[in-house]
């Protein structure tokens, strides 16, 4: 089965969506995108294109062999995200092929049903405490937030008392029966860090997201040492190379791989084993559309240490529906906080294409906040 075209389909609210054909008429979904840089990856996706037209569908791990070795310069967000978009597609083509959900190609399921978390939208001065109720009401027990706004490397105590006080007032009115997990987004620096894990440990959160930028690696190693609360982090981080370190030295506690960015789903089931031979758990970052989250969903049922999905459709709404750009009835299927294993071939979604092609009409130009402190310096968003 021959691959015999790649489209592309820059779609709102944030969305890269690609389809890859074959000469037997099966087709595959994937999801490359660096949020914000769009065009820059859809660029390198038809640079990639001229590598695998005319190639085996079948033969994935060949192909990313080609696509990564074959290149000279490796490695990095716009590469290794398109490459986990064509990935994607290609397990979704093989899957159909067979007849069967990608997991079951990746060994099969470990668990019959999926936990996972909804955003609520802290900073600021959100109404927060009416955010976790919905969520509630929705049937979730975990829920993550950011807490922080806009920090310099050494800033006011009052900003750290701030933030600790919405997980407070979380903790008062919800108790210990919600799982919180705190994504520092990589805006804090070891200074402040510091003070607030200690400040958030007596709330006895799931776990902090990104308390430091990934490249920081002697830090993560002295944080975990301050505190009892898991550390997560792995969403700017590409690749089983990329991660070696990080999970060698100790340094984290979860592994976060991106689907969309890390090199694709069998580049993130080999992370999770490398994270699993130093007991770290695996929780996917994907804040992204429902691609991404489909390949997260096949990753996690096939692995023992993967123990909950981040998913944020809602949060990036098109007005074209609620997951976008699914046919009804051909998306996920939540329960209480959890995703029933899906059973549909491949990635186990039906691609709307009618939609997807129409909403490409408008395609999107998002860009992520740019931030600055008082003194007019640009810092991490």
């Amino acid at each position: 089965m021959k691959i015999t075209d790649i489209e592309l389909f820059k779609v709102p609210s944030r969305y890269l969506f690609l389809k890859i054909s074959t000469d037997e008429g099966i087709t595959g979904w994937g999801e490359p995108i660096v949020e914000g840089k769009a065009d820059t990856v859809a660029a390198c996706v038809k640079e990639l294109r001229d590598m695998i037209l005319g190639k085996e569908a079948g033969n994935i791990e060949e192909l990313w062999q080609l696509m990564y070795r074959c290149n000279f310069y490796r490695g990095g967000p716009v590469l290794t995200s398109a490459m986990s978009g064509i990935e994607q597609a290609l397990w979704d083509i093989k899957g159909k092929s067979l007849g069967v959900p990608v997991y079951e190609l990746l060994g099969g399921a470990v668990r019959d049903k999926l936990k996972c978390y909804a955003w609520i939208m802290a900073e600021g001065d959100a109404d927060y405490l009416s955010q976790v109720q919905e969520r509630i009401n929705q049937g979730y027990t975990t829920i993550k937030m950011c807490v922080t706004d806009a920090l310099g490397w050494v800033d006011n105590i009052h900003k750290i008392d701030k933030a600790a006080k919405k997980v407070a007032d979380i903790r008062e009115k919800f108790g210990y029966e919600l799982d919180i997990a705190v994504d520092f987004h990589g805006r804090v620096h070891m200074p402040m860090a510091r003070i607030l894990l200690k400040e958030l440990e007596q709330y006895k959160l799931l776990y902090i997201e990104e308390p430091l930028q990934p490249e920081q690696i002697e830090g993560f190693k002295e944080l975990r040492s301050h505190t009892v609360t898991p550390i997560a982090t792995g969403e700017r981080m590409y690749t089983r190379w990329g991660y070696k370190n990080m999970i060698a030295s100790g340094a984290i506690d979860i592994v976060q791989p991106d689907l969309s960015h890390v090199g694709g789903i069998w580049e993130a089931r080999k992370i999770a084993a490398m994270a699993e031979c130093y007991d770290m758990g695996v929780a996917p970052h994907c804040p992204l559309g429902p691609i991404a989250l489909a390949s997260c969903i096949q990753l996690d049922f096939s692995t023992p240490n993967a123990f909950i999905q981040e998913q944020s459709l809602e949060l990036h709404k098109t007005g074209l529906g609620n997951p976008c750009y699914l046919k009804e009835n051909g998306g996920f299927v939540y329960e209480n906080g959890w995703i029933k294993k899906p059973m549909r071939p491949g990635l186990g979604i039906e691609v709307d294409e009618e939609k997807v092609r129409e909403a490409a009409k408008t395609g999107h130009a998002w860009r992520n906040a740019r931030l600055r402190l008082e003194d007019g310096t640009p810092i991490d968003w």
